[in-house]
């Protein structure tokens, strides 16, 4: 069970309270680019564990039942928390909330519906229209942490927003296509 592979997707969700803490705003609520340097190096390693820990899985034959289980909630745990905390410091204000409150109701109705196909023995792939959208939030994540980094380059707040709404699109149409594979499940 304490494979490699397991290991870098235990250590995704055990660094989630320093990524956390790197953009935790100052007691004015300002920014501190430097914690927001750090933020964007610590989470573009977690996003190279999470591509390294189903290859290596593969690779070495060794995919487990654990390894299956945890690293979508690695995923989720991840992408929620520097959801809410970009939310928190106003790096996603406005109208651009909604496309975030798009991304986190949709992990939380799909890992639900999951876990009650899975009950009945019904598994739900991931579609390569899913794994683009996972593409999307990690890009518009990644985009708007570097943003507080580099205020002075209003570009990457940009493209941060941009594919925030491009995750938020493919969030809506993929959760759409998983509500509709179970809601033929639910009688």
């Amino acid at each position: 069970m304490l494979t490699l592979p397991n290991l870098l997707t235990l250590s995704r969700i055990f660094t989630v309270p320093l990524l956390v803490a790197l953009l935790w705003p100052g007691d004015n609520g300002a920014r501190w680019t430097t914690g927001y340097a750090l933020a964007f190096a610590l989470y573009c390693l977690m996003g190279i564990t999470d591509y390294f820990d189903g290859y290596l899985a593969r690779a070495q034959g060794t995919v487990s039942k654990l390894g299956v289980f945890l690293d979508p909630i690695a995923d989720k745990i991840m992408i929620g928390a520097v959801i809410l905390m970009l939310g928190t410091t106003r790096d996603i204000a406005g109208i651009h909330i909604v496309a975030a409150m798009i991304i986190l109701l949709r992990e939380i109705a799909v890992s639900g519906l999951r876990e009650f196909l899975a009950g009945l023995q019904v598994s739900v792939p991931v579609s390569k229209l899913a794994k683009w959208k996972t593409t999307f939030q990690i890009v518009s994540l990644g985009a708007l942490i570097l943003a507080g980094a580099v205020p002075h380059y209003p570009f990457v707040q940009m493209v941060g927003i941009v594919t925030l709404w491009a995750a938020a699109i493919l969030t809506a149409i993929t959760g759409w296509d998983y509500l509709r594979v179970g809601i033929r499940h639910m009688d």
